[in-house]
């Protein structure tokens, strides 16, 4: 049986201008994980990484990224689509991992005016202090629910599902245009 490959939904689209840059992340495998407390050092061992357990917090190593976005839940984005079998191996009393990965799909936004166009927009305090290089924040921009995670000094992930995307490309496009 072939597989269909599936079509990322930003595919071909770039914008660069005005100190801002998007561009479609490539292709990951995204889990929403939920984990009790007590049992984060066996999950924490399965993905290779301990898991932030603060807020606002990441974790990355080896290909493996772990964003908090709860007590006791994270989006995990990973290149290896064998961690799912890994952590499901561990067993439901220890984590429940859903992969995500054809609901979401991500834009990078970069550049020296990246910050002002996101805050057009978003809730979130974005100044260094408040949201330092690593950070990571459920939140929203303009009506849409996205997972927000600041990879470099100028430089953003955006989380969204697909069905979104279309609106948050233009949204962050027509922000970046008065940023």
């Amino acid at each position: 049986m072939v597989e269909a490959a599936r079509i990322h939904p930003l595919q071909d689209r770039l914008h660069a201008g005005n100190g801002v840059s998007l561009e479609p992340a490539e292709a990951a495998i995204r889990f929403n994980l939920r984990a009790y407390p007590e049992k984060l050092a066996s999950v924490s061992k399965a993905l290779g990484i301990a898991l932030p357990q603060k807020p606002k917090t990441s974790a990355s190593a080896k290909g493996v990224s772990a964003l908090w976005l709860g007590p006791d839940e994270w989006l995990v984005i990973a290149d290896d689509a064998k961690l799912q079998a890994k952590l499901d191996g561990l067993g439901s009393d220890i984590c429940s991992v859903v992969d995500i990965s054809h609901r979401n799909t991500a834009i990078i936004l970069s550049g020296s005016k990246a910050r002002l166009a996101l805050a057009s927009g978003c809730p979130q305090d974005l100044r260094d202090k408040a949201f330092p290089v690593g950070a990571c924040s459920r939140t929203i921009l303009g009506k849409s629910e996205i997972v927000l995670w600041r990879t470099g000094e100028d430089q953003y992930r955006v989380e969204c599902w697909r069905s979104f995307s279309d609106y948050v490309w233009k949204y962050l496009v027509d922000a970046a245009k008065s940023a």
